[in-house]
């Protein structure tokens, strides 16, 4: 493999572990399926990368098309993604994310307080948003947009796949990994993350505007 070809297994790699943040998600799916047994967990977390995954290689082999279709170009859509990418990065730094996760979590429990057997919460809202983000929805779709050769789409499909499957390895190991990192370990870990995710997203902006505006 080229270096170059590595440089884009490493970028997408941790654009898409940064993104889909599943040490941080792992909380969220423990508190979720908490009520259940080691089974509805196990399936829980099978479903929702299954609902995850198809969500998120839909949309990166449909990007293009969609683009096309709305007249975007691939400049724009890449500064686009890089403001978009910065917010996310912010929300990551100040914890604002996580703030997020653990209301829709109270609001769900809350919800389903009375039902008589555990809900599935494999499409929502751990498929997605959770797993399937906006974020990493608009960067599949940006980074399969923006290679012509497939290799490199294979390489970045492999990245994806890689951190799906980093995800569903975590979610079956959650209650433990949970206590074993503790609130405040989690937390650090999104911070920096948040740190990383700012950095790419800089970058994104200043390719797109480069490429916008022929710099």
């Amino acid at each position: 493999m080229s270096a170059e070809l590595i440089s884009l297994f490493t970028a997408s790699f941790v654009t898409f572990f940064v993104l889909i943040d599943a040490l941080g998600v792992a909380p969220v799916f423990a508190t979720l399926t908490a009520s259940g047994d080691a089974a509805y967990r196990r399936r829980m977390a099978i479903k929702s990368i299954i609902v995850a995954t198809i969500i998120i290689y839909g949309f990166a082999f449909g990007g293009s098309w969609l683009l096309g279709a709305m007249h975007i170009s691939i400049d724009a859509f890449r500064a686009a993604g890089g403001i978009l990418l910065f917010m996310i990065a912010l929300d990551m730094v100040f914890e604002k994310r996580t703030e997020r996760r653990e209301n829709r979590v109270e609001e769900h429990i809350d919800s389903h307080a009375a039902d008589p057997e555990p809900d599935d919460v494999s499409v929502f809202p751990l498929g997605i948003p959770m797993v399937a983000g906006p974020g990493t929805i608009a960067t599949a779709m940006f980074y399969m947009s923006d290679k012509s050769d497939w290799i490199e789409k294979g390489i970045v499909l492999s990245a994806i796949g890689l951190n799906l499957a980093l995800t569903l390895l975590i979610f079956l190991a959650a209650g433990p990994l949970v206590r074993l990192m503790g609130a405040s370990v989690a937390g650090a870990l999104t911070r920096i993350l948040g740190v990383i995710l700012a950095a790419l997203s800089v970058q994104l902006l200043i390719d797109g505007i480069r490429g916008a505006f022929n710099l």
